[in-house]
């Protein structure tokens, strides 16, 4: 046999220890195991260092004389060690029969066979002091210091360490002496710790603090953090003669400070946007595979469904009446594997998994889950998971975590980590740190799912606000395109309107409330209807925009105020807004605008250009003016409205936004339709930060064969006259059953003008969707309906037409005042 220096240096490990090793220490306590960890022999020496006699341990499991908790993987390093030729020893604390804990210098023998079945050879002896009480003070503080510490000669070879340096490695002292660290434990960074002991030796200034990752043959699988320090040691004629160092297990500082980073990590990578399923997800994919090899996460099903939008959160108790188990969906899945051949669902699937045996009160809790060691065996698990148990057999998944996701009293689902390729257990240490993920991930999915639901919300009521049908009469083809804003910025307050005016005429409307949500939303409606009310009262653009502008002023003293009492600061601000009617018989379009972008037109001929008209001041100002401006269109132009998001564009560049929108309507004969989508799509091929609007108008004209007029002579017997040539008028245009009706109407307007009003008076009359009668004059004077009394002679004129036409009304004009009537055409 070898001698034991010769064996030492045939490794870089511990010796290997084999079956006569054990069997020359005669005074050593000695067992056989057999492969699977049960006593198949037991020596007197072993009864008499531990007190079990035979008949108690033989063919019972050697893990029960133990007296600290089996680690699986510790014990299957140890095995793969023996069974690959080179055995393994270490201190062991094992329990003695009258339950006192005896610590022994255990040795392990390369796996051997007895009539063909494996076996391991052990033998231990009592851990023993190794100097005596008439030793020194120092000495013993030196020996039994919690701090590693060992002296290394010149060539960085042991020549004294003490008890615990011993305890850090597993590699006892007789076999630490006389060789040098990177000949015992290869992988504990070794060749840099001796590179620090050389510079140490070379410039005698000492290193501190040297914290590294590292392994011992006591626990070669697990992972710890060690804190080193060098300085030389230096004899009284001044010549260095070795190095001395210390070192400390500093695993719980450096999990503490790497479970800090992670959770700073987590806040960088988790609830990146304001979306649940992508919140899931990042939380899936941060875990793996820094902490876990396998994540599920599983959300209520109300948390995912438009049912989160009614105004309260999910309830732990919505459960399927049947099972009792709340209805969960898988929103999120991560694995290291491939495929995901792990998970037994799929995301969007509905779910009900809850480790065994919990319930719902696993989710009103809101405690976690810790199973160190996953048992495919369990009977809870056989019966109540067996697809998900099948799974864990099959891959491996060896221990767990499930912490539900709760965030403001609200519960929203649960999480799940599990490991199968990484060996170590999870521990309570672990279980902080998935708390803490999914704490920082709930929170950011309720604050996702209570954003959906305002979004929606807003979403909702803009839509439901703006028109739902768009119609320009005769006079104009209309197409529009509402795009709402990217979700995370929210909704706008961007609307549109088409507004048909008396004579043909038709009002158009864009506007941007200033902000986004439901404020905004909601005040968008307010003007909208506002615009509606000043534009049927036939208000020229000008005047509309400043009756407008005080409407904004008051509304925005109100909230203000509302603000005070309530503490609330989303409050109303403002508007930008323009306003234009176009009259298909003088194919002349007037407006005004507000803080707004331009209309843009398109002649027949593909010329595009954006009239000049005054800016004015946006909405909500007060006191200043605005100006109206009136230009004229062919036949067939294109006019469009348009919200600023449509033009600003990711540049922000409105010049370069505006040519852009040149380039993109320069096909005037295209199809409405078709071109409002393209325009938007072009522009904006990606969900920007603001609404966007656009309202296209291709305009017509009312041609001779659709209006006709007459002057009024100011004298009684000419009312005869007039009404008999607008007899005969509407039927020439085939609407014999409208020729007494319109005969009436056209009696007493124009018999109130002569008799009221002051010249010149003119008679006109339309036809386009409806038949119009008009009336002009030169008075400023406001008609008034009147109900005159059975014992009147007159008044009973406006009354009449009231009464025979569809609707009636008056609109002022720079002349005076023209007051008009509609009756319905039969058939159209």
């Amino acid at each position: 046999m070898d001698s034991p220096r010769e064996d030492r240096e045939d490794f870089d490990v511990p010796t290997t220890v084999g079956p006569r090793d054990f069997l020359d220490a005669s005074s050593d306590a000695a067992a056989v195991l057999s492969a699977e960890g049960d006593v198949i022999g037991w020596t007197r020496g072993a009864e008499t260092l531990l007190g079990h006699p035979v008949a108690a341990v033989l063919g019972r499991p050697a893990a029960r004389l133990l007296a600290m908790r089996v680690d699986p993987a510790r014990a299957a390093g140890v095995a793969a060690r023996c069974r690959s030729g080179m055995g393994w020893s270490g201190l062991v604390p094992v329990r003695h029969h009258d339950g006192r804990s005896v610590v022994v210098d255990l040795r392990v023998s390369a796996s051997f066979r007895i009539a063909g079945e494996e076996c391991f050879l052990l033998s231990a002896r009592e851990q023993r002091p190794q100097w005596t009480v008439g030793q020194s003070v120092l000495d013993g503080f030196l020996t039994r210091s919690p701090i590693g510490m060992a002296v290394m000669d010149p060539d960085l070879r042991y020549v004294w360490l003490n008890d615990t340096l011993e305890q850090f490695g597993g590699v006892p002292r007789e076999q630490r002496l006389g060789r040098r660290l990177s000949e015992l434990l290869p992988g504990l960074q070794a060749s840099t710790i001796e590179g620090l002991m050389r510079k140490v030796l070379a410039t005698r200034e000492p290193v501190t603090d040297y914290e590294y990752l590292g392994w011992s043959w006591s626990d070669p699988h697990r992972q710890r953090a060690y804190s080193t320090s060098f300085f030389p040691l230096v004899d009284p004629d001044d010549s260095v003669t070795g190095v001395c160092y210390m070192v400390s297990d500093v695993t719980e500082r450096w999990n503490a400070r790497q479970l800090l980073s992670l959770v700073n990590e987590a806040g960088t990578r988790i609830g990146t946007t304001l979306d649940v399923l992508r919140t899931a997800q990042e939380l899936a994919d941060f875990a793996v595979p820094r902490f876990a090899d396998f994540v599920i996460v599983d959300l209520l099903e109300p948390v995912l469904s438009a049912e989160s939008a009614g105004g309260h959160g999910p309830r732990p108790t919505d459960a399927g009446p049947a099972t009792g188990r709340p209805v969960m969906r898988r929103a999120a899945l991560r694995t290291v594997r491939e495929g995901s051949p792990e998970a037994v669902a799929r995301i969007g699937d509905q779910v009900d998994f809850l480790p065994p045996p919990h319930g719902v009160d696993l989710l009103v809790s809101g405690d976690p889950v810790l199973i160190p060691e996953l048992d495919a065996e369990d009977h809870l698990w056989v019966t109540h998971q067996p697809a998900r148990t099948a799974r864990i057999r099959e891959f491996g998944l060896h221990t767990l975590i499930s912490v539900p996701m709760r965030a403001r009293n609200t519960v929203l689902g649960l999480t799940t980590f599990a490991r199968s390729l990484n060996p170590l257990s999870f521990g309570p240490d672990d279980v902080l740190l998935a708390q803490e993920l999914v704490a920082r991930a709930a929170l950011c999915v309720d604050n996702a799912r209570r954003y959906t639901r305002e979004h929606t919300a807003a979403l909702t009521l803009q839509r439901s606000l703006l028109p739902q049908v768009l119609t320009g009469g005769t006079a104009l083809d209309v197409a529009s395109y509402y795009l709402p804003a990217d979700a995370a910025d929210g909704v706008g307050g961007d609307w549109f309107d088409v507004i048909p005016l008396s004579g043909a005429r038709v009002g158009l409307v864009v506007g941007d409330v200033v902000g986004h949500g439901l404020t905004a939303a909601a005040s968008m409606g307010r003007l909208r209807t506002a615009v509606q009310t000043l534009a049927d009262m036939e208000m020229p653009p000008d005047e509309l925009l400043a009756h407008l502008d005080d409407l904004v002023l008051r509304l925005g003293e109100e909230e203000n105020t509302g603000a005070v009492v309530e503490g609330s600061t989303d409050t109303f601000v403002g508007a930008t807004c323009l306003y234009a009617v176009y009259d298909p018989v003088t194919r002349r379009c007037a407006m005004a605008r507000a803080g707004h972008p331009p209309p843009v037109v398109v002649s027949p001929d593909g010329h595009v250009h954006f009239p000049e008209i005054p800016a004015g001041p946006p909405l909500g100002l007060g006191g200043m003016a605005f100006e109206a401006t009136e230009i004229e269109l062919a036949e067939g132009s294109l006019f469009g409205l348009y919200t600023d998001g449509l033009i600003e564009g990711a540049d922000q560049d409105v010049e370069l936004g505006m040519a852009r929108l040149r380039g993109a309507l320069a096909s005037p004969g295209a199809d409405l339709d078709t071109l409002c989508t393209s325009a938007v799509h072009q522009l904006l091929p990606v969900p920007q930060p603001d609404d966007i609007a656009l309202l296209l108008a291709r305009t017509h004209a009312l041609g001779a064969g659709h209006v006709v007029s007459w002057d009024v002579p100011v004298d009684p017997a000419a009312v005869a006259d007039v009404r008999a040539e607008a007899v005969r008028q509407v039927t020439a245009w085939g609407y014999d059953e409208l020729a007494t009706t319109t005969e009436l109407i056209v009696s007493e307007l124009v018999t109130n003008a002569i008799r009221y009003a002051e010249p010149p008076i003119r008679l006109r009359l339309l036809r386009d969707s409806r038949l119009t009668c008009e009336v002009a004059d030169a008075s400023s004077t406001a008609p008034r309906l009147r109900h005159a009394r059975s014992t009147d002679e007159g008044g009973r004129g406006l009354f009449l037409v009231a009464q025979l036409a569809h609707r009636w009304g008056a609109r002022y004009t720079g002349e005076g005042k023209i007051i008009w009537a509609e009756q319905e055409i039969p058939g159209e």
